[in-house]
């Protein structure tokens, strides 16, 4: 059965997902802060995470990141009453996958949840691409540009994945959406700049020239400058 592990200090929410969840179909575990997640995450590997920003002694930004530094890749999806586009950045920016602002219907919530477990479910083509001196193997969940290893989460692999499928190819903005978070993708479309973003900084560490281009009015395309 798939395991969600829900962190929020808010009680009263914290029923009511657990509730949601569990009515469809889901094994629910629950958390009050970053701190009693830890441990549950190190025992019971869930498959997904949803996680409130701010809480008490450890908040869910420094959740995201330590589970990032730890080279963990499960799914997060985020809930804030923050709003702002500074801090969605910040939120998608710690190593969240999904931003969801409060007050949320709960329908929207089970249909982010599908998304993100779909993404992380759907397996790539299992042949090794390449561009320039950029790397994937789909197999062992790898990248690298030269010598310098790649360090990336489940949905930074799955974009710069089609985009190396497709080198010189200009994609939609519609076409990398769909491709990438699903055909029922309801968040803020200004996700896929911020992930663009989060590639091309990996990417260009070292003063490494950039290889993803913007085609202004249209999308992306992977080519040199």
């Amino acid at each position: 059965m798939t395991s969600i592990l829900v962190v929020d200090d808010d009680q009263k929410l914290l029923k009511m997902l657990q509730r949601t969840l569990t009515y469809e179909g889901f094994n629910v575990l629950t958390a009050g802060c970053g701190e009693e997640a830890l441990p549950i995450i190190d025992t019971h590997s869930p498959d997904l995470l949803i996680v409130d920003w701010m809480m008490p002694r450890m908040d869910g930004i420094d959740l995201i990141r330590t589970l990032r530094a730890e080279n963990k890749k499960t799914m997060v999806l985020m809930l804030t009453a923050r709003d702002a586009v500074e801090n969605r950045v910040e939120g998608l920016e710690s190593g969240a996958d999904d931003y969801l602002v409060k007050p949320f219907a709960s329908a929207e919530l089970v249909a982010r949840v599908h998304a993100l477990l779909r993404r992380a479910e759907s397996a790539p083509e299992n042949c090794s691409v390449a561009y320039q001196d950029v790397c994937l193997d789909p197999t062992t969940r790898e990248a690298s540009r030269g010598e310098m290893p790649l360090a990336l989460t489940v949905t930074e692999f799955s974009l710069l994945h089609l985009l190396l499928r497709h080198p010189g190819q200009v994609l939609e903005r519609a076409r990398i959406l769909t491709e990438v978070w699903g055909y029922d993708f309801g968040g803020d479309d200004n996700v896929l700049e911020i992930y663009i973003g989060y590639l091309r900084k990996k990417l260009e560490m070292g003063g490494r020239s950039r290889l993803i281009q913007t085609v202004r009015g249209v999308g992306y395309v992977l080519r040199e400058e």
